[in-house]
């Protein structure tokens, strides 16, 4: 019976916590959407990931989600708790990070949780509060430029400060120093920021080292907030051990609608070993059924040895604007409803808000972990029509900005 449960703001983040919490012997199942029964998933899990669409919604309606999750889970009998959000930290000056971890903080009714949103696998460390993305300060990183969540303050209390009812009172900070020094002295420093009335610790990390000392100073903490590495050092009842999903024979098909850098690259690698077709928002306009159609056919007749990419931007000169987004998704989606339905069984699908379409449309149920390819990447496995008789499909759904160049190339390799 599930006891762990994860309220995730978007479809990749939760699949990624998936990834971590199967790592460290929790077995995982990701539900899909709000209002989602969790009982058949519940009795089998070990942790429960709600996967939600709360990332960029209206800051009242990511809490409500995000509290309708919350009541889910602690009826399907979850006692503690996590609230994932991307290891950027995407917000607005208005959240919706801190109003969902105040939210659900006062529901629970405890004091204190932690803010972590280090990813030291995938190059986002915090160091005095500051939040890196490689060697560059979040503010000089791609997300600078991000659409919906542009972040330009790589301070941690400086972003969450504006998004707490209290404020910088409601903020203390735990300096890689003190995490140094280990667990008792972690833990003490957490203890002090509460005693003072900070509700929300930020809390440096430079390796996985320091977010194993993190989480055995917060052990006693019945909310975690972060991103998905700090779930890797909450140690579960069970062996590691994912599924052996290896990706069947058929057209190795990437659905590509992140506009990220580092996806940008991927598309251009796997375009360069195989082949592909860009969806252009003017096409789409103009004749939205036969430009999918022509998509679709493509890759049913693409060569099965190689990536057959769908893509919406490659290089900066494919610029998408903000408003045509939906349509990308839209067709992505759709995209995947015809390749499904002409039999193909495996989809590598990339961007959160793509993700979230793709299965949306797929009616796809709940999500059991397979093997990592990348630090926060994996095959999963789901069933068409819920949680039903449908077909089982493979699907890898990627976060824009996880993963190395060539894992659209690699995934179809690794896969076992």
């Amino acid at each position: 019976m599930a006891t762990l449960g994860v309220i995730a703001d978007d479809l990749t983040g939760a699949t990624d916590i998936a990834i971590a919490l199967t790592s460290a012997g929790h077995r995982t199942a990701v539900v899909l959407g709000e209002g989602v029964p969790l009982g058949g998933a519940a009795a089998d899990a070990d942790a429960l990931v709600v996967a939600l669409k709360s990332r960029t919604a209206p800051v009242g309606e990511a809490v409500a989600a995000s509290l309708e999750a919350l009541d889910r889970l602690r009826a399907a009998g979850c006692e503690r708790f996590y609230v994932k959000y991307c290891s950027t930290f995407d917000s607005t000056p208005e959240g919706n990070i801190g109003p969902v971890c105040e939210a659900v903080l006062e529901a629970l009714g405890e004091e204190a949780t932690v803010i972590a949103p280090a990813f030291p696998a995938n190059g986002r460390t915090v160091y005095r509060g500051h939040l890196f993305v490689g060697d560059d300060l979040l503010e000089e990183s791609p997300m600078r430029h991000h659409p919906l969540t542009p972040m330009t303050d790589s301070s941690l209390v400086r972003l969450l400060e504006p998004q707490v009812s209290r404020g910088g009172d409601d903020i203390a900070l735990v300096p890689w120093p003190v995490v140094s020094r280990g667990v008792d002295a972690v833990r003490a420093a957490l203890a002090r920021a509460a005693a003072g009335g900070a509700r929300f610790a930020v809390v440096d990390a430079l390796s996985d080292d320091d977010l194993d000392v993190l989480a055995r100073a917060a052990s006693g903490l019945r909310l975690l907030t972060g991103g998905s590495a700090l779930a890797r050092w909450l140690p579960g009842p069970h062996p590691v051990g994912h599924l052996p999903l290896t990706p069947p024979e058929g057209p190795r098909v990437v659905l590509s609608g992140s506009a990220s850098r580092a996806t940008q690259g991927q598309v251009r690698h796997a375009l360069a070993a195989g082949s592909g077709h860009r969806l252009a928002p003017g096409d789409l306009r103009t004749d939205f059924d036969g430009t999918v159609a022509r998509a679709a056919e493509a890759a049913l007749g693409a060569p099965a040895d190689a990536p057959f990419v769908v893509y919406a931007t490659a290089a900066p000169e494919h610029v998408v604007d903000a408003a045509d987004a939906p349509l990308i998704e839209e067709a992505l989606a759709e995209t995947a409803v015809r390749l499904v339905a002409a039999g193909v069984r495996a989809l590598l699908v990339a961007g959160g808000e793509t993700s979230g379409a793709v299965v949306g449309r797929l009616g796809v149920g709940p999500l059991a972990v397979g093997p990592e390819v990348d630090p926060g990447v994996a095959w999963m496995l789901a069933r068409t029509g819920g949680s039903g008789d449908g077909d089982d499909l493979r699907l890898m759904l990627k976060s824009g900005n996880f993963g190395r160049e060539d894992l659209f190339v690699r995934a179809w390799e690794e896969g076992a």
